[in-house]
């Protein structure tokens, strides 16, 4: 039987823990990587199987209400032999026991979600990922720091259902684009390793929402890929996604586990930040 180990993920294991991400075909960047260990140093795993590196899972602390597992990833020569299990049992450890966390979540593929159910999540609601390539000669900007004012911070409390201002100050930070509205709506976007991300967009209402959406889309250069990831439940962002002839590519289950100390408002969000940060 092989032998799996789980140690704290360290910045000399990110090249690793970018090629997994490589083989997969996700759209995140080594600097994604730097900001999950920035952000939780103590709460980013890696898998060894008999001394060899084999899988990754990262968890980001919103408080102690509510924390995300995400990127977990297995090397496919260690697949089918536990490390999936050992990184997310490790992970809820953490989280729970070690942190006190009283909320566990994560956005779940329909492959992944049979593993996830018989480790105690459930339910909450669906997502879809939407894309297509961009067609109208935008212009990106340059990466700059963006503040986001502390009315769309509050805003956006009520509709993730924590606090994440810390993580959406680290986004601001390696963004390309960010809108606000005098109503506390917001979003941004950013580059990725196949296309350009639009979000987080959380929305006051369905006019800011609309808005927000639609010009950081039009800032996308022609030719490049768009991802945007929307709650199943906000029907006029779907709506707006067909209007501009995105397609559904992936759909995927928000899932929790613990207690819901503060529901979240999918209809108000216009985006999320990112399957493995919620």
């Amino acid at each position: 039987m092989s032998d799996i180990r789980i140690r704290c993920l360290e910045g000399r294991d990110l090249g690793f823990a970018d090629e997994l991400r490589e083989i997969a075909g996700w759209n995140q960047l080594r600097p994604d990587w730097e900001r999950y260990l920035g952000l939780e140093p103590e709460g980013c795993f890696l898998a060894e199987v008999d001394g060899k590196l084999a899988g990754t899972a990262t968890t980001t602390c919103y408080g102690t209400d509510l924390a995300w597992i995400g990127m977990v990833l297995v090397h496919p020569d260690f697949r089918r032999q536990g490390v999936g299990t050992a990184l997310l049992t490790h992970a809820i450890h953490h989280l729970r026991v070690e942190r006190g966390i009283r909320c566990v979540k994560l956005d779940a593929t329909t492959e992944g979600r049979p593993l996830y159910e018989k480790l105690g999540f459930q339910a909450e609601w669906g997502l879809r990922r939407w894309w297509r390539v961009a067609g109208n000669g935008g212009v990106l900007g340059e990466k700059r720091d963006l503040e986001i004012s502390e009315g769309s911070l509050d805003l956006d409390r009520q509709v993730f259902g924590a606090d994440r201002s810390l993580l959406l100050q680290s986004l601001g930070r390696s963004g390309l684009a960010v809108s606000e509205r005098n109503d506390g709506s917001f979003g941004m976007s950013r580059d990725g390793a196949r296309a350009v991300y639009v979000g987080p967009i959380t929305a006051a209402t369905d006019s800011s929402g609309n808005s927000i959406a639609s010009e950081l889309i039009s800032q996308v250069p022609e030719g490049r890929w768009v991802f945007w990831d929307l709650p199943e439940a906000n029907a006029a962002a779907v709506a707006l996604a067909e209007s501009l002839r995105f397609e559904p590519v992936r759909e995927l289950t928000r899932m929790w586990l613990g207690e819901q100390t503060m529901a979240s408002d999918p209809k108000r969000m216009w985006g999320i930040s990112d399957f493995g940060l919620g």
